[in-house]
């Protein structure tokens, strides 16, 4: 250490002696205290800071998925957040990347159903965003009614890791329909697959929002010769598998002129959740949450107003935070602050706040239990005066004068040689004094009364 690296910590170290009445040892213990407790309130003022990039895994190019994602991406950008979007082949995907540690992602979109055998306890929801019908587009010259009717015509599934690809292949196994048999599939993604249909290329193609885009499935729905498949056992379905839910696609909601469809279209389709690891900072749950009720809460063709997003629970465990926002909202700080100075405020009084719990009592007990220590010192040497003037009592010999002669002056030697702070000087000099009192007194031969 440098000298004036000492010379500084003697300072303060002075100043703790002065201020709190404290010795050499005790004043530095203190410092060292305020120090500590300090820097640990600086470290943790910037460690808790939410970061102010994130990463979410999307969905292809293209896709209803990546379309939502940078919807995020600009509403989170008036936060002063950026979001960093993966393009994803889907919903199995994402779901993939968030459960490998060793893949840097925050967030993503992740629909029912894929969670077999992959360990999700890292994993939390912020929330359902909306239910995603699976659409079936054929072509036929009679309606199908029945899954099982698809047997043996070429079908174009979505590729691998899409969520569509998934489910197209549980309902497919459900109708025993399976790879290997004699229905051909394919793995064409959103774009390839509707241009393979309208070309009679393949016969059927599967679309979900994580591997289609809404102009394809527009697309298709005005294409001449084209069917969208209705669910007659849609109640069925979601009963037998349960992260399946029924809705309904009115006649005439597409295109009223044109009544499009020109029948009520029953779908089935799991609920598309936003997933996050657990490591995630509360103030962007509460950002992102907001973020889904600008994008998610109006009505569409399949949903009701403000019906989502939701804190529905299915497969993933809702996160604390997220459990907090839909009961009580955000907090008082964001919502009355810009998300920065909300998230300073915060950070202020987390650190704050304790370090004043802490601080406070180490302030008052410290001092307190030092000056019990010095003042028990005096207290001794004051019992030893005591002792040594009621041995005074009595006819006294020269002998005996002289053997409490020599214990006074070794009292008054040990308590020359107490080292205190300049606060205990009235004590210190008081004591001095009563050992002079009681020297006089010996000195003049007077009794103790």
């Amino acid at each position: 250490m440098r000298n004036d690296q000492r010379a500084g910590l003697s300072r303060y170290q002075s100043m703790f002696k002065e201020t709190f009445g404290l010795g050499p040892a005790a004043a530095l213990t203190f410092l060292v205290f305020v120090i500590l407790a300090l820097l640990f309130a600086v470290y943790w003022f910037f460690h808790s800071a939410p970061p102010s990039t994130i990463i979410m895994t999307s969905g292809p190019r293209g896709s209803i998925f990546r379309a939502n994602a940078e919807k995020y991406k600009k509403i989170l950008a008036r936060s002063g957040i950026h979001l960093n979007i993966l393009a994803s082949e889907g919903s199995l995907q994402n779901l993939t990347r968030l459960t490998d540690p060793s893949f840097k992602a925050d967030i993503g979109f992740v629909q029912g159903g894929e969670t077999g055998g992959l360990n999700i306890a890292n994993l939390v929801s912020l929330g359902s965003l909306y239910d995603a019908p699976i659409l079936i587009f054929y072509r036929n010259d009679k309606p199908i009614e029945l899954i099982s009717r698809f047997e043996g015509m070429r079908l174009a599934i979505g590729p691998p890791g899409s969520g569509t690809r998934t489910l197209s292949l549980a309902l497919l196994a459900a109708n025993g329909i399976r790879p290997g048999g004699a229905t051909p599939f394919s793995g064409l993604d959103g774009d390839k697959a509707v241009q393979a249909l309208i070309d009679g290329d393949v016969d059927a193609v599967f679309l979900m929002g994580d591997s289609a885009s809404v102009r394809n499935i527009k697309r298709l729905i005005y294409a001449t010769g084209v069917r969208i498949f209705s669910f007659k056992q849609a109640a069925a379905y979601s009963r037998r598998i349960v992260y399946l839910n029924k809705m309904v696609l009115p006649m005439g909601s597409v295109d009223f002129g044109q009544n499009i469809p020109e029948h009520d279209v029953d779908l089935v389709g799991p609920t598309v959740e936003l997933i996050a690891r657990k490591g995630l900072h509360p103030a962007l749950t509460d950002l992102l949450i907001e973020a889904s009720r600008e994008i998610y809460g109006s009505a569409n063709l399949l949903r009701h107003q403000g019906e989502f997003p939701a804190p529905q629970q299915h497969e993933f465990t809702l996160s604390k935070e997220a459990v907090r926002y839909y009961k009580s909202g955000a907090s008082f700080l964001y919502r009355s602050l810009p998300f920065r100075f909300a998230s300073l405020a915060n950070r202020i009084l987390v650190v704050v706040v304790p370090l004043i719990v802490v601080l406070i009592p180490g302030l008052k007990i410290i001092p307190v239990a030092y000056r019990w220590r010095i003042m028990i010192r005096f207290y001794r040497w004051y019992r030893a005066l005591m002792i040594l003037e009621h041995d005074m009592t009595g006819p006294l010999t020269a002998n005996d004068k002289e053997g409490l002669l020599k214990r006074l002056d070794h009292l008054e030697e040990s308590v020359a040689n107490m080292k205190v702070p300049a606060s205990f000087a009235n004590q210190f000099y008081g004591l001095r004094e009563h050992i002079d009192f009681v020297r006089d007194r010996l000195a003049g031969g007077e009794q103790p009364s």
